[in-house]
């Protein structure tokens, strides 16, 4: 493993490339070194969680654990956040969505309109409800099958983050990971993420400038250039090459 020096300096996606998740849990420890035991205990007992439900999850090439990480890692790092409460939701952002049954004890097949209650419930009790409340706002509802699945999925982000300004933060961070890193997916999901998630930018510019956005405004300008980034990705995968102007290629 790197030295700690090397490790803090490095891009999370480099840290995933070349330590793992290994490496990703180093570079948590090292970026909450800074708070009290007590905050420490308290992102350790997230973590733990997260890990166990989604031990069996991947993300194309990767333990999903390690998105979890990034976005976390991301708040403290790039966002400067160190409000406990929302790294702690950073971290079980997806808990909720992806395994309600297992995180509120019980059977797997329990409809989701009991479990995704009792799941937040869960997550209330062991943290506390503010953490939930920011779990809720980003927590995906069953979809209409009806209708088209990416257009429910930005209706709610739009009403949702709406109301909640620090889950906004989540949301972004976990939006730079999935749309700046889409260069870091494989196979079909490139181009069907590129797709889901090029409408939203739009939607995070307008949010990440919003006043009570609670981001400094270095942490805004930052986001907005990562916002950026994602177009011009999107853009090389969906454009018909001949549409997009020449440009410099992107880090």
């Amino acid at each position: 493993m790197a030295s700690p020096t090397y490790l803090m300096t490095m891009p999370l996606h480099a840290v995933t490339e070349v330590y793992g998740e290994a490496g990703l849990r180093d570079r948590f420890g090292l970026e909450t070194a800074r708070f009290d035991p007590a905050e420490r205990d308290r992102l350790t007992a997230a973590l733990d969680l997260a890990g166990t439900l989604h031990r069996d999850d991947r993300r194309v090439r990767e333990p999903y654990v390690n998105h979890l990480l990034r976005v976390a890692i991301r708040i403290i790092c790039y966002y400067h956040v160190t409000d406990v409460d929302v790294i702690v939701a950073a971290l079980l952002h997806d808990a909720v969505e992806d395994h309600p049954a297992e995180l509120a004890g019980l059977p797997a097949d329990t409809p989701r309109p009991v479990t995704t209650p009792a799941a937040l419930a869960a997550v209330a009790q062991r943290f506390n409800p503010r953490v939930a409340g920011l779990v809720a706002a980003v927590t995906n509802p069953e979809y209409d099958p009806d209708r088209d699945r990416n257009e429910q999925y930005r209706e709610h982000l739009a009403e949702s983050l709406d109301r909640e300004p620090w889950a906004r933060v989540i949301k972004i961070s976990d939006f730079t990971d999935n749309g700046v890193g889409v260069i870091h997916t494989t196979g079909d999901k490139v181009h069907r993420s590129a797709r889901k998630y090029r409408p939203l930018v739009p939607l995070f510019r307008d949010l990440v400038c919003r006043p009570d956005t609670p981001l400094s405004a270095e942490v805004r300008t930052h986001i907005l250039g990562q916002l950026d980034l994602a177009e011009q990705r999107f853009a090389a995968i969906l454009d018909d090459p001949r549409d997009v102007p020449a440009s410099r290629p992107v880090g």
